[in-house]
């Protein structure tokens, strides 16, 4: 089903709020969020190497605005890499341009996906759901600032951990039901 723009970033929101703010999944993501600081921007893009386009061009409007402006951004792209095999594959397309282009060490790319799968795990276990999204997206993450945010954090390695026990402690189902309302998010009639 196709959407408005602006329902896709209602339903990022509330992805945002309900599970990674809600649970705490990434403790740097609050400051940005309750500062107003991240921008949200969907792209009709249908095939890769036009993403790849759109990405080239919010890292350069990152790079461009200062981060107390904008701190990350959200690259929201429902109509490209469905697929979560070829969306994983894409990545290291990603990691590629960050090089070639000179925004390695400025910049990183965070990943999530309705279907995302960590290895080693199975489809339905609840700890994929750390990223799982109701649509696939790329996160643009300013390393300065990440690792600021790294610094003054008293465990960053206990994070993933924490993660992973939240998820299961919660359970599949109900992560399964908290993204099915969140898709429900901006498609009221008016």
């Amino acid at each position: 089903m196709k959407y408005t723009n602006d329902a896709y970033i209602a339903q990022t929101r509330c992805w945002l709020e309900n599970v990674v703010l809600k649970h705490n999944l990434c403790p740097f993501a609050h400051k940005p969020f309750q500062g107003g600081q991240i921008r949200y921007v969907v792209t009709d893009s249908a095939r890769p190497e036009f993403l790849l386009e759109d990405l080239q061009r919010e890292l350069e409007h990152l790079r461009a605005t200062p981060a107390a402006d904008v701190e990350t951004t959200l690259l929201i792209h429902p109509g490209a890499l469905e697929d979560f095999l070829d969306y994983n594959d894409f990545l290291d397309v990603v990691d590629a341009l960050l090089v070639a282009e000179g925004y390695e060490g400025e910049f990183q790319v965070a990943s999530f996906h309705p279907d995302y799968q960590f290895a080693d795990t199975r489809p339905n276990d609840a700890e994929n759901y750390t990223n799982r999204s109701p649509w696939p997206m790329l996160h643009l993450i300013r390393e300065h600032s990440l690792e600021q945010a790294i610094a003054s954090h008293p465990d960053v390695d206990a994070i993933p951990e924490r993660n992973i026990q939240t998820m299961n402690a919660l359970g599949a189902e109900h992560h399964r039901k908290v993204l099915e309302n969140c898709l429900q998010t901006g498609t009221e009639s008016k």
